[in-house]
C-alpha cells in the first residue's frame, strides 16, 4: 500500500491534536472530574446537567454561526483562536467557585469547541478528500478518544495526588494550552487549489439528508446522558468507586479505534446500515449502563459508548458532506446544530429527571429509544428513497 504524502499525515495528526483540545479536553474532562465537583463544590444532579447543557448551548450557537456563508478571515486562523479560547476558558473553570460564571465559561467554550469541530474538520478533511486520503479522516477523529483516554489518566493521578476540583481544571487547560503549539505547525493554510470555490445558489435537501439530519439531532440527545453522568453512576455504587476513572478510559481506549472501524464497515454494507448498527450498539451501551449495577455492566457500556459515539459522530458528517457535496462548511454547521440541540437537552432533561425519579434510569431509556429510533429512520428513508428512483 502507498503511503500518504508527508504534508497530508502531518495534517491529519495535527487535526488529531486539535480534536484532543477541542472536544477531549475541553469538553469531554467535564466527565471525569464532575464527581470532584459534587462532592466538593456541592452541586446538584440538576445544577450538574445545567452546567453540560451550557456547554452545548455554546456549542449549538457556535454551529449557527459557522452556518454562515461568510465570515471574515481565514478558517486557519478560526481553528487556531478557537482552540486557544477552548484552553484558556477550561482552565478558567478552576479560577472560581460562582455556579453563574462557570455556566458562562461553558458557554464560551462550548462555542470554541464547536468551531474547532466544524472548521477544523472542514480544513482537515477538504484537504484529505482533495487529494485522494479521505481514510486518512480516521486519524482525525481519533483524536477525540485519545484525548479522552489522556484526560481519564490525568485525573486520575491528580486525584491520587490530592488535587482538587479546580486544580484539575487548571491543569487541563494548561496542557490544552500547550498543544495549540504543534496545531499551529502541522495545520497551514491550505493552497488554492485545494479550497473548494463556494456554489452559488441554496443547497437541496434530499430526503435521506433530512433523515440523517434528524437521526443526528438524536444520537446527539442519545449518547450525552451517558458521556456526561457515567462516571457519577460508578460513583453511586460504593463497591465500585474504585472504577470511576477507568470506566473513562475504556471510553477513549474504545473510542481511538472506532472511526476506522465504522468506516470500513460502511464500505462494506453501505453507509445507513453501518450507521443504524452502531446506534443500535450505543442504544445498547446506554441501556446497560443504568439496567446494570455490577462491574461488567459499566465495562460493557463504557467500551460500547466510546465504540460509537466518535464513529457515529464522523459517520454523519462524512455522509452528509457526501450528500451535499458543493457545500461542506454549511452541512458540517447544519449536522452540528441538530447534534448540539440534542446535546443541549439530553443533560438537562436527564439532571431535572433525577430529581424526580431519583436515578437516571428513565432518561437513559428514554435516550436509548430515541438511538433505536435513529437506526430504523436512516434506513427506512435511504431504502424507500433509493426504491422510489428505480425505474
Amino acid at each position: 500500500m502507498k503511503m500518504p504524502p508527508k504534508d497530508l499525515l502531518q495534517v491529519a495528526l495535527g487535526g488529531f491534536i486539535a480534536l484532543m483540545v477541542g472536544l477531549a479536553l475541553a469538553r469531554f474532562v467535564y466527565t471525569p472530574i464532575l464527581p470532584y465537583m459534587e462532592a466538593e463544590l456541592g452541586i446538584t444532579k440538576t445544577q450538574a446537567g445545567l452546567i453540560a447543557s451550557a456547554n452545548f448551548l455554546g456549542y449549538l450557537v457556535g454551529a449557527v454561526f459557522a452556518a454562515k456563508g461568510s465570515l471574515p478571515g481565514s478558517v486557519r486562523n478560526w481553528l487556531l483562536s478557537s482552540l486557544l479560547i477552548c484552553a484558556v476558558t477550561t482552565m478558567a473553570m478552576g479560577w472560581t467557585t460562582s455556579f453563574d460564571l462557570l455556566l458562562v465559561l461553558r458557554v464560551v467554550g462550548g462555542c470554541a469547541t464547536s468551531f474547532v469541530m466544524i472548521f477544523g474538520s472542514a480544513l482537515v478533511l477538504t484537504r484529505l478528500a482533495a487529494r485522494g486520503h479521505s481514510g486518512l479522516s480516521a486519524v482525525h477523529f481519533a483524536g477525540v478518544g485519545m484525548g479522552i483516554a489522556a484526560s481519564a489518566i490525568l485525573i486520575s493521578v491528580l486525584a491520587k495526588a490530592g488535587v482538587g476540583w479546580q486544580g484539575m481544571w487548571i491543569w487541563s487547560g494548561a496542557i490544552s494550552l500547550v498543544l495549540v503549539i504543534p496545531v499551529y505547525f502541522l495545520i497551514p493554510s491550505p493552497p488554492p487549489q485545494d479550497v473548494r470555490q463556494q456554489v452559488s445558489g441554496k443547497p437541496v435537501f434530499s430526503r435521506p439528508l433530512k433523515a440523517l439530519i434528524v437521526a443526528y439531532f438524536l444520537l446527539g440527545f442519545g449518547y450525552i446522558i451517558t458521556a456526561t453522568f457515567i462516571s457519577v453512576l460508578v460513583k453511586q455504587v460504593p463497591e465500585l468507586q474504585w472504577m470511576q476513572s477507568i470506566v473513562w478510559l475504556v471510553v477513549g481506549i474504545a473510542a481511538i479505534p472506532s472511526v476506522a472501524f465504522w468506516t470500513w464497515l460502511g464500505v462494506k454494507i453501505g453507509s445507513s446500515y453501518t450507521y443504524a448498527i452502531a446506534c443500535i450498539a450505543l442504544a445498547i451501551g446506554v441501556a446497560v449502563s443504568v439496567l446494570g449495577h455490577g462491574e461488567v455492566s459499566f465495562l460493557v457500556a463504557s467500551a460500547l459508548l466510546g465504540a460509537t459515539f466518535m464513529g457515529l459522530t464522523a459517520l454523519g458528517l462524512v455522509n452528509a458532506r457526501e450528500l451535499l457535496p458543493d457545500y461542506p462548511r454549511q452541512i458540517m454547521a447544519i449536522m452540528s446544530i441538530a447534534f448540539g440541540l440534542g446535546q443541549m437537552i439530553g443533560p438537562t432533561f436527564a439532571g431535572f429527571a433525577h430529581e424526580i425519579y431519583g436515578s437516571f434510569m428513565v432518561p437513559s431509556l428514554v435516550a436509548a429509544i430515541g438511538l433505536i429510533i435513529a437506526a430504523f429512520l436512516v434506513v427506512f428513508i435511504k431504502e424507500k428513497d433509493s426504491s422510489a428512483a428505480k425505474p
